[in-house]
């Protein structure tokens, strides 16, 4: 019988796979970071109508994020199992569900689109706001497809190629930011619509820089060769599909308690618009920092549970939750010690300034709650329990956290204070469902 791997040779195997995860995930977010900073600068306008843009589309991003996140325990377990012929096969089959996807979401956000102004939105954001949508609407695709690749990079444990290519793109997208915002070296001034431009190029490229490599790297042939070999078939199709939808559904209701508040913002007026994305914008590269970790989470119990090493199953969850634990102390200790400076990063708007001040210590303290629902998510993931997430997340993010967003806002007139109160009663109770559903499916056998 195995003996349980000690926690200290956990905590080193997660921060090798984890670090380049983070990086990479960091990387994703760095790519709206940055539009965020430089529209910011460019004036308040483009900010609010990229907050009500880039909000929208967050919901639909990370719901497909999750989607394709379904793949990964798949590949985590023949990867364990050394079938890399069948690991091709599923990326084959990956390809075309997360294709299906993108169309499924490209077609209702067009939708969206035709209803813009039902949405109650300030009339001077209309005309900003519609141009850049349609950017953002055409990279859907891309994104997915990336998806694809990364999450089957992420389960043969290389998760430092995915990193490389994200880091490049976040240099181009910076780059053709500067270009075509601002006007330079002969371009036109394009404001919020060549941020737009900028990122969809940057996501096309690296799309193209990642099927380079994959046919072109010799590490990568025996899984080329089942890539090959192998034909789209259903049942492959049908078993992403069951773990793909309910992880996308999970992270879609998660994402939606903060996305779809910006609807409520809008009602408030531009600044707290503004605001609210200046945010939104760091509360992402938080989550994302910590879902690197649980990504690496995920993949190690796979790993273990395709071994039927239950002990390890669960110090491999618990040794994921200590690692994300650390760093929302280490980063919320650095956020206060640079939250004076933090959002004049973004706008030097006075008005958007002093409603960030009072964002500040309700963004902290959801931290903790979002660190506890991340590592068990992820660890149900490793153990393909997911369809019960749906009903958890639901309660936690629209019965809990989107009612008292609306409760504490509007009845209760706290405003945008009110409607950011909420998130961390959502996620806290997510983290308390979930951590109680991880302790009972793997609970020792009687």
């Amino acid at each position: 019988m195995n003996q349980p791997i000690p926690f200290t040779d956990h905590f080193r195997k997660l921060i090798a796979l984890g670090v380049p995860i983070i990086i990479g995930q960091i990387g994703m977010i760095v790519l709206g970071f940055a539009d965020t900073m430089m529209i910011g600068h460019y004036n308040t306008e483009s900010l609010g109508a990229a907050s009500f843009v880039n909000n929208l589309f967050n919901l639909v991003i990370i719901g497909s994020t999750g989607f394709s996140y379904g793949l990964t325990p798949l590949i985590g377990e023949l990867f364990g199992a050394n079938d890399k012929t069948g690991i091709g096969g599923k990326l084959k089959n990956a390809l075309l569900a997360n294709f299906t996807v993108a169309v499924i979401f490209t077609l209702a956000m067009t939708v969206l689109f035709f209803n813009i102004e039902k949405l109650d939105q300030p009339a001077e954001l209309i005309p900003l706001i519609k141009p850049y949508y349609l950017v953002v609407l055409a990279s859907l695709v891309f994104i997915l497809l990336f998806n694809a690749f990364k999450q089957f990079a992420d389960g043969i444990m290389d998760s430092r190629t995915a990193m490389w290519i994200l880091l490049f793109g976040n240099v181009l997208n910076i780059m053709g930011n500067y270009v075509l915002i601002y006007g330079v070296a002969g371009f036109p001034e394009l404001g919020l619509l060549g941020a737009g431009i900028s990122t969809l190029f940057s996501r096309i490229v690296m799309l193209c820089v990642f099927i380079a490599l994959f046919f072109l790297l010799p590490r990568y042939r025996n899984y080329r060769t089942g890539f090959i070999q192998s034909v789209v078939n259903r049942a492959d199709f049908l078993r992403l599909n069951a773990m793909g939808w309910p992880l996308a559904l999970q992270m879609g209701m998660e994402t939606a308690s903060f996305s779809l508040t910006t609807i409520m913002v809008g009602w408030i007026g531009t600044v707290a618009l503004a605001a609210h994305q200046v945010m939104f914008t760091i509360s992402t590269l938080f989550f994302m920092m910590y879902y690197g970790m649980g990504a690496a989470t995920a993949v190690r119990v796979s790993y273990f549970r395709g071994q039927a090493r239950a002990a390890d199953v669960r110090r491999a969850a618990f040794s994921g939750l200590y690692l994300i634990l650390v760093m929302a102390v280490i980063s919320t200790t650095l956020f206060w010690q640079f939250r004076f400076a933090i959002g004049s990063w973004f706008t030097d708007n006075t008005a958007v300034l002093a409603t960030l001040g009072s964002l500040f210590p309700i963004m902290m303290i959801y931290q903790f709650g979002d660190s506890m629902q991340i590592a068990f998510a992820n660890a149900l993931r490793g153990i393909m329990d997911v369809k019960i997430m749906m009903l958890f997340s639901f309660i936690a993010y629209f019965v809990i956290s989107l009612t008292s967003s609306y409760l504490l806002g509007f009845v209760m007139g706290y405003g945008i204070v009110g409607i950011w109160m909420a998130f961390p009663l959502g996620l806290t109770s997510a983290g308390i469902l979930f951590w109680l559903r991880f302790l009972y499916k793997t609970r020792p056998a009687a």
